[in-house]
């Protein structure tokens, strides 16, 4: 799984959503704000109003602001508006004529590209957007019992 160019542009701007709390932010700060080119910005704000993440409003106190409960969005959902579903192999896609790979049935590893899907879904699945940007938090793995969302994590110094 590759999390594109534009995906990673669509939740650096989401961010300056999530921290506008409502207020309507322009495209163009928000792209400078988050390093984010204006034209790619443009394109990326069609795309998460077409999926219903932002409302967009036209004009010289125009910009967007969010559509979704950041507390309740997923970073899966994000994902999935911007480059489509969690894909780690294209198994189901890979044969002659766009179906399924005819070595899956008897494939060793299909189980495997089959469970990594899942995880990702399940950990994108397990953060929303406001945990990410207001709260700092980030989901890890919890002792092999799904995935828990813990606060900033504090890095070692190079002293200890």
């Amino acid at each position: 799984m590759d999390i594109s160019r534009k995906t990673d542009y669509a939740l650096r701007m989401l961010s300056e959503l999530v921290r506008a709390d409502g207020d309507i932010v322009s495209v163009r700060v928000a792209a400078e704000n988050n390093s984010v080119p204006y034209s790619f910005a443009r394109s990326i704000q069609h795309d998460l109003v077409r999926a219903g993440i932002i409302d967009s409003t036209r004009g010289s106190h125009g910009g967007m602001r969010l559509a979704v409960d950041p507390k309740a969005t997923t970073v899966r959902t994000v994902v999935e508006a911007i480059q489509g579903p969690i894909q780690v192999s294209s198994c189901d896609t890979n044969g002659d004529d766009g179906g399924p790979c005819p070595f899956m049935p008897s494939c060793h590893f299909n189980p495997i590209w089959c469970e990594a899907e899942r995880i990702l879904r399940d950990y994108f699945s397990s953060v929303t957007l406001y945990e990410v940007v207001a709260e700092h938090k980030h989901a890890v793995l919890a002792g092999g019992q799904g995935f828990e969302v813990v606060g900033p994590r504090v890095l070692a110094s190079d002293d200890e």
